[in-house]
């Protein structure tokens, strides 16, 4: 194996030969025009707007489910222009992510705290890792018994699906009051465009009869459970940061919702592969990668539904890091 730490903005590739390779693939059609991601970036807008539009002929609950779909897969999306795709300009990337299609959270500001996520050698890490799950001691110290509680019923798959989204919504809505009373101008301004932008499309769907009240609770809280499904497990605590994100070997459905994020170990190798090279690169090495991450494996969400439909996993005190120099 070949290189260091993987990090914001860098590459860890298994050997020169795949670095060679992916250089290949960057020069070919497909990669330099990014042409998928383009026609994803079509059909998610044309998808989400026309069923909106044609609710009342496609009927409200069919359009209800393609809405979940379509929001779901916008936020997938949001995650790929935030990786640099389909162009080298992350000013004009933010245009295609910016309107609040799934509601809750400023693009800006998922941005910001995703590139964070990515320094590798602080995944999982509260704090220095704004997506981890896990506390620290003295947070977990101040909690409550029955905050306690909420957190074990979060832990568990059927609380990630119905209660993680609610959370995620009180923390969202906290640290945009927290922006405004101290005076956070780059968060404020985040917030105002996305509350105008959010207003104009409430204002458009009670224009062609959809409930926008409808739509935050029977589509937008449905899609934001829909990623938890993906972040279910999908990092762990462990020593060797290699050895922190899964590999999920899941259906076809769950990889183009995801955009083949369930291959999130190589994700976190290759940040800047897009999408639709993230499946064959695993396929090509898999057993390398396989090892390469310890054997955090796992056979499609199923596995993790079936084991943990009722039962928490060991996400709370964070147990440390040993921090040993990684080759």
């Amino acid at each position: 194996m070949t290189g260091g730490t993987a990090s914001e903005g860098m590459s860890y590739y298994l050997h020169p030969q795949q670095r060679e390779h992916i250089h290949q693939l960057a020069t070919r059609f497909l990669w330099r025009s990014e042409l998928p991601t383009w026609l994803l970036i079509i059909a998610i807008y044309t998808g989400w707007f026309t069923t909106l539009a044609y609710w009342h002929t496609i009927g409200l609950l069919p359009a209800t489910v393609l809405l979940i779909w379509f929001t779901a897969w916008y936020m997938s999306l949001q995650h790929e222009l935030i990786h640099g795709h389909p162009t080298r300009f992350p000013r004009l990337n933010q245009l295609f992510g910016t309107l609040p299609l799934a509601v809750w959270y400023p693009y800006g500001l998922y941005r910001d705290s995703h590139l964070a996520h990515h320094r590798n050698d602080h995944l999982t890490v509260p704090v220095d890792d704004p997506e981890s799950y896990y506390f620290t001691e003295q947070t977990w110290a101040r909690f409550m018994p029955w905050q306690k509680r909420i957190i074990h019923v979060r832990n568990t798959f059927l609380g990630r699906l119905l209660l993680a989204p609610l959370l995620d919504i009180v923390q969202t809505l906290g640290s945009a009051v927290a922006a405004f009373r101290q005076l956070h101008l780059r968060a404020m301004l985040m917030w105002l465009v996305h509350s105008v932008l959010l207003a104009g499309l409430f204002v458009w769907m009670r224009h062609v009869g959809f409930s926008p009240v409808w739509f935050v609770l029977a589509v937008s809280y449905p899609a934001l459970a829909l990623t938890k499904v993906r972040s279910f497990l999908e990092h762990r605590a462990a020593d060797d940061p290699l050895a922190r994100s899964v590999i999920n070997e899941a259906g076809i459905f769950w990889q183009v919702l995801f955009l083949n994020l369930n291959y999130h170990s190589v994700h976190h190798d290759l940040p800047g592969v897009p999408w639709y090279g993230l499946k064959a690169l695993y396929q090509q090495n898999r057993a390398v990668y396989q090892q390469r991450n310890h054997g955090f494996v796992v056979k499609g969400y199923g596995q993790w539904l079936r084991q943990f439909w009722d039962k928490a996993v060991d996400v709370t005190v964070h147990p440390g890091i040993k921090r040993e120099e990684h080759e």
